[in-house]
Formats: structure tokens, sequence, C-alpha cells
């Protein structure tokens, strides 16, 4: 199925946070890499989602949403920094999925779950933006979430523990490495109001 048919049928816009791997993608030790990525669209058959790694039409996805569970999929079309992922499950879990994604859209409406504390992490709305390291080389990476601290990413780049890095026009270091990706901690702590702005500014620049 197409991305323009997908978007002319019944369908939830939910931003579900997860992970998945792509055939033939594996890391220094050997090991299949895991990504993270996160929902656009979803119904009971198929999804679009974010991703930092696009994979190839026809290949086979594995994929973990902590909302859904996990799923089989394969690709059927592709965008810019994205997917449309058909859905393998049972009529059992479909309609389940369905009544699932009844719940999202009723939750992301709520007013009350927006009441968070105020150096909780969030999700912004822009997934995309770019790394700039000490030597002035930059690489495309995926936004997990941020806070006014620090930053979670997934990149096809792996940088190690310790490595100076930019993340936008946050300028900080990676303190932690995890199964998806990586924590990048600002040197200073930034302004919640102006964080958006700095970590999108550089994929701006990138694309101007």
């Amino acid at each position: 199925m197409s991305v323009a048919e997908f978007l002319r049928q019944r369908a939830v816009e939910v931003a579900v946070t997860g992970s998945y791997s792509l055939p033939r993608w594996y890391d220094c030790e050997g090991k299949l890499r895991t990504f993270a990525c996160r929902t656009k669209r979803v119904s009971p058959f198929r999804m679009i989602v974010d991703v930092p790694v696009v994979g190839k039409i026809g290949e086979r996805v594995t994929s973990y949403f902590e909302d859904f569970g996990e799923f089989q999929c394969t690709i059927s079309a592709t965008l810019k920094a994205g997917f449309l992922m058909e859905l393998d499950m049972t009529r059992a879990r479909r309609a389940w999925m369905s009544e699932k994604l009844t719940w999202l859209e009723k939750k992301q409406k709520d007013a009350s779950i927006q009441e968070l504390r105020r150096d909780a992490r969030f999700v912004p709305q822009v997934s995309h933006t770019f790394l700039t390291l000490a030597d002035g080389s930059s690489h495309p990476c995926f936004v997990i979430d941020v806070s006014t601290a620090g930053v979670a990413v997934s990149s096809e780049y792996d940088p190690p523990v310790g490595t100076p890095l930019a993340v936008g026009a946050c300028v900080g270091r990676v303190i932690r490495k995890f199964h998806n990706g990586f924590a990048v901690k600002f040197a200073e702590k930034q302004q919640r109001d102006d964080l958006v702005r700095l970590i999108v500014r550089s994929a701006a620049l990138q694309s101007a």
C-alpha cells in the first residue's frame, strides 16, 4: 500500500516511542543493531513510523512499542525519514489493537496528561536533527526525548561514551549508551522554552 492510500484510511495520529531492527544492520561486535522510532499514524493493519535509518521496500522489520508490544512487519512504502509498515498479526490481536488505539486517541486529547513536572523528558514535534563532532563532521540523528539537562538520540553513527559533540546547537558529551541509542548530557542546563529551537537549529541550517 502507498502512503497516500493509507492517509485516506481510518487511522489514529499518535506518537508512541519504540524500537526496531533491520536485516543486515550489525554493530562492530556482529550483533543486530536496534534503532529508536516513533509512530506518526497507526491503524490495526499498518503504521507510519519516524526513524533514523530508513529500510527498503519489501524488507522485514522487527519492532517493539511499549503500548503495543512486538510486531513482525514488512515495509510497503518509504518516506524521507520514515516508512510504512504492514503489521502481521492475528484477527484477535487486531481487535485488541483497535480498542487500544481508541483508548490512546481519547488519552492524548485529555489535557490532564499534559500536567508534567518542569524538568520531565518530553518528545519534540520535530524528531530529526544533526550531531556535530569536534572535527566539524555531522551526522543525522533521531531525537528520542529531551530534557533541560540532556537528550536521548538514535543514529547510524555510534559514538563511544565520553565523546564530546553538539546535538543541534546544544553542546554536550555522550554519558551512556543503551540498546537503541545513547544519552548526551548538556554542558549547561538549558531553558525548556528554548530547547526545541536549539535542538533542531542545525537541521534547519543543513537543509537551507
